[in-house]
Order: C-alpha cells, then sequence, then structure tokens
C-alpha cells in the first residue's frame, strides 16, 4: 500500500462545536441538523465530500475507458435516521452524465461505485442508492 494523502482535521464540542483541518482550508461551525443556530453538520460535510469523491471517480474510469464526459455532476443525499438500534445514515448518489445514453452511463456509475473510497468506505456498511437522471439502479450496498 501506498498512502497518496493523508487529511487531519479536528472537532471539538460536537454537533454545536467546530471543526477544522490542520492546513485552515476548511474550518466551520457546526450545529445539529434542523437546529435554530447557523453552522454546518457531519451529514452534510459528508454528502459534500462522497459527491466530490464519487464525481472524480467517474473522470478516471472515463477516462480509462476513452469516454469523453461532459459536466459531470454528482447530487448526494446523506440521510440521519434513527431506529430501535441507534442512529445511522443512508445516502442517495443522482448523476447527471449529460451526452451518455443510458446504457454507457449505467455503466460508468456502476464502475465508479466499486472504485470510488467513499463508496468502498459505506459497502455492506450503509445504504447507498445510485440514481442516473433521476432514474435508480438497483441497490447498490
Amino acid at each position: 500500500m501506498k498512502t497518496l494523502y493523508t487529511a487531519h482535521a479536528t472537532a471539538t464540542g460536537g454537533r454545536e462545536g467546530r471543526a477544522e483541518t490542520n492546513d485552515g482550508q476548511l474550518s466551520v461551525t457546526l450545529s445539529r441538523p434542523g437546529g435554530n443556530k447557523p453552522g454546518t453538520n457531519p451529514e452534510q460535510l459528508f454528502a459534500c465530500g462522497y459527491a466530490a469523491c464519487f464525481g472524480g471517480a467517474l473522470d478516471f474510469i472515463a477516462k480509462q475507458q476513452h469516454v469523453k464526459l461532459n459536466e459531470v455532476k454528482v447530487a448526494s443525499e446523506v440521510a440521519l435516521n434513527q431506529d430501535d438500534g441507534g442512529f445511522f445514515i443512508s445516502a442517495v448518489l443522482n448523476v447527471s452524465l449529460p451526452g451518455l445514453d443510458r446504457a454507457g452511463a449505467e455503466k460508468l456509475v456502476r464502475a465508479a461505485h466499486q472504485m470510488c473510497p467513499y463508496s468502498k468506505a459505506t459497502r455492506n456498511n450503509i445504504k447507498v442508492e445510485l440514481k442516473v437522471n433521476d432514474q435508480p439502479l438497483a441497490l447498490a450496498a
């Protein structure tokens, strides 16, 4: 294994505190989802990271397969859920790939889901639903 990059961040005060990276590039006030206080929450941060990472995986796979992409857009939804076992998250990734037919877009999205580091981290841990242009694919795990 070769480590390409390591991010360093610190959060203080839990969901109503602050979080920042050691390089100062990201510094945010945290607040509970649905609260009246200003700030972001961990689910929003995860949604941004997952969308960006998945978009990067799409670009990488497309280049490997010599597929020309127009603007790639990944809209992510990360839900905070609760059941009798406690709290958990789930995610929906809705991918827009203009200029690709449905079959080609689905093939690319499935391949990206296999190689995206966030998808690998969540696989068999949370429910992830994949969509292409608002149309669901089979459950991704």
